[in-house]
């Protein structure tokens, strides 16, 4: 192996030189794979259970992430307040919990629409908190320099998970029930718990001192946000492209299930084919080292829209597989690039607080849009969702682009000795 390859493949992998960081990232991974386990056996029970509805399941998975509109910046501020290890390992524990009364209902027969849809609602619950504690956990176990790594190393890991999890979910169902699956998955959220206990003995790289500023101030942290052009606008662009091209386990399964005529195990495959890019998206954003700039976030949203709208057009399932892959790389490189343009452009104190308004608006677009992506399906077929998410995206990066480009014009030309053309 050359020394160029061995630097190269170091600075990839340059977050899991600490070791708080590979205990952490163990648990994660027998996470992330019991949640696409999850995902996938969720969303199939949703089918089972109302005759291939997708309003119904459009509506599964706005009331899996209402949670965020109603106290969505709660999260943050918990996130600031506390030691992230222990509401890591609370939060665990809840899925866990959740996950197996879910799981009871399924294998002993007396599930029922409304049981999943409280189930969801809990999940989506206990992820206002996890979310903003996870995220901003690893500007505590790592130094500033290999912050964007261990961020996009975080996604490289739930997107490892996401190429075998519903692939293994689609078989399990086939061959078991959706109710075995989603025990598996209350099972597997216990490796996070252990690995946030074990981190409880640990010394960590970068605490955060936590003063009196960061047990409270959301009011403060949304007038930071609106203060900030370089913000807001990653803010709007996000609303459009997470609320409608982000909605694949409701336009594949239904592409699975309506148009392809197939089961379980072809929509384990459609997220499988999702998850190849969203890995190589994760791991190319692993490479960046400091804060992405604007243009990095509408480039990829872009590249997200065209690669949606052309997956719609995927004749059979494997020309679909095919035109997933690079869906799933934009996806992910989007996602990481506005979550590291915020987390890395506030002060640490307000980092919580700050990324639960972009986890409001990244994850809480969702019930807003996902049952209109849903009814679209069902009415006009799951290519014609596809195309509304890959539309909407464009539009919405074309405006911020427009935008941007106004503001520059507008700032050259109050500035002394300059004119415009």
């Amino acid at each position: 192996m050359s020394p160029v390859f061995t630097a190269q493949l170091q600075h990839t992998f340059r977050a899991f030189a600490y070791p708080a960081y590979r205990l952490f990232a163990c648990g994660q991974m027998l996470g992330t794979m019991g949640f696409w386990l999850q995902t996938t056996a969720v969303n199939w029970l949703v089918l089972e259970l109302t005759g291939d509805s997708g309003t119904a399941l459009g509506l599964s998975l706005a009331i899996q992430f209402g949670p965020f509109l109603l106290f969505g910046l709660q999260g943050g501020k918990l996130a600031d307040a506390f030691d992230k290890r222990i509401v890591l390992l609370a939060s665990s524990l809840c899925t866990a919990a959740i996950a197996g009364f879910l799981a009871t209902a399924v294998v002993s027969g007396i599930v029922e629409l409304w049981m999943v849809y409280l189930a969801v609602f809990l999940f989506g619950a206990v992820s206002v908190v996890e979310g903003p504690a996870r995220q901003t956990f690893y500007a505590e176990i790592v130094e500033p320099e290999a912050l964007p790594n261990a961020i996009s190393l975080g996604s490289a890991i739930f997107n490892t998970s996401r190429i075998a999890g519903p692939a293994v979910a689609g078989l399990l169902i086939a061959l078991t029930s959706t109710g075995t699956v989603i025990a598996i998955n209350a099972a597997a959220f216990l490796g996070p718990a252990l690995a946030c206990a074990l981190l409880l003995r640990r010394e960590l790289s970068n605490p955060i001192h936590r003063g009196s500023d960061s047990s409270g101030g959301i009011g403060e942290a949304l007038r930071l946000v609106a203060a900030r052009p370089d913000l807001v606008g990653v803010l709007f662009v996000t609303l459009f492209v997470s609320g409608f091209a982000f909605n694949f386990p409701i336009t594949l399964s239904m592409l699975a299930k309506t148009e392809f005529d197939t089961g379980a195990d072809t929509f384990g495959l459609l997220l499988t084919a999702l998850a190849v890019g969203a890995l190589a998206g994760s791991l190319a954003s692993g490479r960046r080292s400091g804060r992405p700039g604007v243009y990095t976030v509408l480039g990829a949203g872009l590249a997200l829209g065209a690669a949606t709208v052309a997956a719609g057009f995927g004749p059979n399932l494997w020309s679909a597989m095919v035109l997933l892959v690079p869906a799933g790389f934009a996806m992910v490189y989007f996602a990481q690039a506005a979550n590291q343009r915020v987390q890395m452009g506030v002060r640490p104190d307000f980092r919580g607080r700050v990324l639960s308004v972009y986890l409001l608006v990244f994850l809480g677009s969702t019930p807003v849009f996902a049952p209109l992506v849903g009814w679209v399906c069902e009415v006009a077929g799951a290519r014609a969702g596809l195309w509304l998410g890959g539309g909407v995206s464009i539009a919405a990066v074309a405006f911020a682009y427009g935008v941007k480009h106004v503001r520059i014009r507008r700032t050259a030309a109050a500035l002394p000795g300059k004119a415009m053309p």
